[in-house]
């Protein structure tokens, strides 16, 4: 008589859950650059390694390597999530449909006003940074001057749209324009207004928008 055995119910495999993994992802990569801008703004970029954000992190540096390439990705990760601003949609979008709801010069204007009030005190500190650090370090000099251009381009594509938008002063080209928006987003106008004069963001928001008003329309 063959041995019984009790039988056995299978459960079936649980599919992958990539979501979740997704998810935890995003969570350690967001913990990692806010570990990287603290340490960036307490003690400056050439003091700040990468073994000092991963023990902060509680990561090891090579992950942090392979995420980001080094210091330079930290500081782009960092500048790219302080140019979206508050919300689920990024600031830039919003600036984008204000040209798209076919608006007056002034009230886009005015609306990158608002723009800047919600999103220079999140990213001027970290050009600022990026600007010191150009005085000594190769890296900075080079980050400095990819941060410059592209904010450069991004004004010059604004400027564009103003002038194909026929909200431009007779006489003013997109090229002078662009010059107009990439001054008034300078990070060196905040520190002067806000750091050190001591204005609130809303005040040098509106500031700026009327600055570029006068100067373009």
């Amino acid at each position: 008589m063959s041995p019984r055995f009790p039988s056995v119910k299978l459960e079936p495999k649980r599919a992958y859950d990539g979501t979740r993994r997704q998810e935890q992802a995003g969570r350690t990569r967001d913990r990692i650059i806010d570990v990287a801008e603290r340490r960036f703004l307490d003690a400056g970029y050439g003091a700040t390694t990468v073994a000092a954000v991963a023990t902060d992190a509680g990561v090891s540096a090579d992950m942090i390597y392979k995420s980001f390439g080094g210091k330079a990705g930290l500081v782009r990760a960092i500048r790219a999530r302080a140019l979206q601003g508050e919300g689920a949609e990024p600031a830039e979008t919003r600036s984008d449909r204000l040209h798209e709801r076919a608006l007056s010069g002034r009230k886009i204007i005015e609306g990158w006003g608002t723009l800047t009030a919600e999103v220079a005190p999140r990213v001027a500190p970290i050009l600022l940074l990026v600007r010191a650090a150009a005085l000594s370090d190769p890296e900075g000099a080079t980050l400095l001057a990819e941060m410059d251009d592209d904010r450069l381009r991004r004004m010059t594509s604004n400027a564009r749209r103003l002038r194909d938008g026929g909200h431009l002063r007779s006489g003013v080209t997109v090229a002078q324009a662009a010059d107009v928006l990439w001054t008034y987003s300078a990070p060196e106008l905040y520190e002067l207004l806000v750091s050190r004069r001591g204005w609130s963001a809303k005040r040098y928001g509106r500031f700026v928008a009327d600055a570029m008003i006068d100067a373009l329309l």
